[in-house]
């Protein structure tokens, strides 16, 4: 059984392509979420902790590694402890990986985008990505990738 659409939160970074196509996915779903752009209301250390158990991946993982801020840090010390791994992501959020979606379905990091397919009730008709990938037919299933 499917709940309120007030229950999906996306924690979204507008600037980034994988989490505007998330977006874009929820809502061909028919779901307007709750959108949190964490680089203005950044989650609290104890909903990170919360996030990372229910996707049930160490904290580590919400860590976006890719950014010149992590290599600066020495953020790749698998010694860090996760309060100097939490004190790295208050002071420079924008190491949080994304998109993360919250639905009555689960917890995830949509590393691709079509990871959130799993969360969401079915699609409402065709999706593209904004690079052009089909994702979603026009019956609103999944495509087949290659």
């Amino acid at each position: 059984m499917w709940h309120d659409p007030m229950d999906v939160i996306i924690y979204h970074y507008p600037r980034c392509g994988t989490s505007r196509n998330t977006l874009g996915l929820i809502r061909n779903s028919g779901v307007e979420p709750h959108i949190v752009e964490y680089l203005k209301t950044f989650p609290t250390r104890v909903l990170l902790r919360q996030l990372a158990a229910r996707m049930g991946v160490p904290l580590r993982a919400l860590l976006r590694d890719k950014e010149s801020i992590f290599r600066e840090l020495g953020l790749n010390d698998k010694n860090l402890s996760e309060d100097a791994l939490l004190d790295a992501l208050e002071a420079h959020p924008i190491l949080l990986n994304r998109p993360i979606v919250v639905t009555p379905k689960g917890v995830r990091l949509c590393r691709p985008s079509e990871l959130v397919l799993d969360l969401l009730p079915p699609q409402q008709g065709e999706f593209f990505k904004e690079d052009g990938e089909r994702v979603v037919d026009e019956h609103g299933r999944r495509v087949a990738t290659a």
